[in-house]
């Protein structure tokens, strides 16, 4: 009793009175009260130092187009959905110092803005200067290429017509864009498509610029020096510089883990980057609807060519875990010189092409091998504040505490769309509750006190529910500022040792954004066995949540390093092999790890320990030699890795 009078000497008369008339309850009560408040003090505040990222990237991703039934996933309706992908994210300077980052994705009604990779804020520009596309400035471009160059941002859309323009801005952070080319055209005898997926590219030590570009089952990337005296028009001198060879390289098969061959795959999402005198053109393949889109490379001594493949490939590939894709995205150094690797993930719940965003650290090897590391890409990552010396020094430790782990909802829609839906890491089942209405909430039981130190929330659409947020308006920043704020998600979550005694780590009642998956990192770590999602608010018909991803700590031991691991080229198609090995005992999941050698297993395929320990991996290049290893993962940790396997 004398320690709650003594905090209550601290506050505002008028809340002190309030406060004085709590101490005619009973001693016992006060208590449980003070230990309520105390446990709430380093969580309630909003966290505003958040130095952890987790993927999808967290961003008030826009409701797009409207996607007519004959093209959703579900026949009879029109569906609406948050929706980005094809990622450009540029580090920009003003006046010779960094400035932000910005990223520029697909159908995003404008772009975002970030001074730290972690918070993100839209900026709607007030008209971009030339229609480019028909009514295509109401809802934003596609596949864009971006490039800042002299404190100068250039823009440029795809286009499919014969033309398309290019955009500059010297006031990039407030949307104020101008004419640099309005018609920029190309050559009408290559590629039908138009300027589709473009990558603009300058050459600092030589001072030429590039554009490349190029989306197709049939055509190659197509590259060409454009002209800085004619407004960067494409010299006539184009070339056809890399395609498709998916008899030889596996990861080019189309289909989920490449298994439809009679599907043709698209080569895309070209980038351009330099290091060390070495050209490395960057594309997307084999296509963006399903779990196995990645990033490959070609080198070069020169920036039209000739490419070779490099031995390596794909260099960004995540086929397994929660986030599955990191396809057509762009390669950029952030403010320390590290370098990132972005790209496009797959949710595909109400269309084929219903994708998110995601960051993962990259670099070149002591070989000049362009890489991209997506080893726990979808747990959290620091953000560094320096240049780093190994890109698994990001991965925070911070393990995965909910997976299948038991759950109680207020209410749900059937069994189809129960509650355990938001523990199973898989972002296409969800839980709907009966009403959309504040305090549906669902529970989850990690099934022992856990160090919880960041969770992440992840909203879905379904099917028909946003049609009253269709984009029937004017482009101008008026229009699209009243749009937005009917869109919003709000929630709180609490945490509890015993399930009946709750405090709160999260509120975000605060603010009217459109957040589809919202990562918080704790400011302080909570120990507890319980954590509650409790909803405020949703603009959608139905609430749909499709995964709550809880992480941390456990208390046991980590696992220990599997056992047997098997590793068979098929003899018959050399593009495929087989993997097993003994489960870990106390192994929630693992990682198989491969790549061309041993000290270079860039490559990583997550799956979980409940099912088969086996998997057929279906992405390797033929005459290439391989190395494999195996590490397993619980709520605690990592184990060591296990020795590598060789296949010729």
């Amino acid at each position: 009793m004398v320690r709650f009078t003594f905090l209550i000497s601290y506050f505002p008369k008028h809340f002190k009175r309030k406060l004085d008339k709590k101490l005619k309850m009973t001693s016992k009560l006060l208590n449980i009260l003070l230990f309520q408040f105390i446990l709430c003090l380093p969580v309630l505040s909003q966290n505003t130092k958040q130095t952890t990222f987790c993927n999808p990237v967290d961003l008030d991703y826009k409701y797009g187009q409207e996607i007519p039934k004959k093209r959703s996933n579900f026949k009879n309706y029109d569906v609406i959905c948050r929706s980005s992908a094809d990622p450009v994210l540029i580090k920009h300077s003003k006046n010779g110092e960094f400035d932000a980052y910005y990223l520029f994705p697909t159908l995003s009604k404008g772009y975002w803005r970030s001074e730290n990779l972690i918070d993100w804020k839209h900026v709607s520009p007030d008209q971009w200067p030339v229609s480019y596309i028909s009514s295509g400035a109401k809802r934003g471009s596609i596949a864009p290429a971006a490039l800042s160059v002299n404190d100068t941002m250039y823009y440029m859309p795809s286009n499919h017509f014969v033309a398309a323009p290019i955009y500059f801005s010297t006031d990039v952070k407030n949307g104020k864009w101008e004419v640099y080319n309005k018609s920029l055209a190309y050559p009408k005898d290559i590629n039908p498509s138009g300027l589709w997926d473009p990558a603009l590219y300058y050459d600092e030590d030589t001072k030429k610029w590039y554009n490349y570009w190029g989306s197709s089952s049939a055509y190659p990337i197509i590259g060409a020096e454009l002209d800085k005296s004619k407004n960067l028009a494409i010299v006539p001198k184009y070339k056809e510089l890399i395609s498709l060879d998916p008899k030889n390289h596996g990861w080019e098969r189309f289909g989920y883990n490449h298994t439809e061959e009679h599907r043709p795959s698209y080569i895309e999402g070209a980038w351009m980057t330099k290091n060390n005198g070495k050209y490395y053109l960057q594309y997307g393949a084999p296509g963006t609807s399903e779990n196995m889109y990645a990033n490959g490379t070609f080198v070069s001594d020169q920036p039209l060519g000739p490419f070779e493949y490099a031995a390596n490939n794909p260099i960004s590939y995540k086929p397994g875990g929660f986030v599955t894709g990191t396809g057509h995205g762009n390669t950029f150094q952030d403010k320390y010189g590290n370098w990132w690797n972005t790209g496009t993930c797959w949710i595909g719940v109400n269309w084929v092409f219903e994708r998110r965003i995601v960051m993962v650290p990259a670099g070149f090897d002591e070989e000049d091998q362009m890489y991209a590391n997506t080893r726990f890409a979808d747990f959290p990552h620091y953000v560094p504040q320096k240049k780093w010396k190994n890109s698994d020094d990001l991965f925070t430790g911070w393990m995965l505490l909910s997976y299948k782990k038991p759950c109680n909802s207020t209410s749900s829609m059937g069994e189809k769309f129960s509650a355990k839906n938001v523990t199973d890491e898989n972002p296409r089942t969800f839980w709907i509750s009966k009403q959309n209405r504040p305090g549906e909430s669902v529970s989850i039981d990690l099934e022992q006190v856990c160090e919880i130190k960041a969770f992440q929330i992840n909203y879905n659409d379904y099917l028909e529910e946003n049609k009253e947020f269709l984009p029937n308006f004017d482009y101008s920043k008026s229009s699209v500022d009243k749009y937005n704020s009917k869109v919003y998600t709000q929630y709180k979550m609490y945490a509890s040792k015993d399930g009946e005694n709750w405090i709160t780590i999260g509120d975000n009642t605060h603010e009217k954004i459109n957040r589809s998956n919202p990562y918080i990192q704790l400011e302080e770590p909570v120990k507890a066995r319980y954590v509650k999602f409790e909803n405020v608010h949703v603009s959608t018909t139905h609430l749909a949540v499709g995964d709550i991803r809880i992480f941390g700590n456990g208390n046991g031991r980590t696992p220990k390093t599997p056992r047997k691991l098997v590793v068979k080229r098929d003899a018959q198609d050399g593009r495929n092999a087989f993997v097993t090995w003994e489960k870990s005992k106390e192994g929630v999941g693992y990682n198989i790890l491969w790549g061309i050698s041993p000290d270079k297993l860039y490559q990583t395929y997550q799956v979980w320990g409940d099912v088969s320990p086996e998997l057929e991996i279906r992405a390797l290049n033929l005459g290439q030699e391989y190395y494999f290893s195996i590490e397993a993962f619980n709520e605690n940790g990592v184990s060591e890795e296990s020795k590598v396997v060789k296949i010729l």
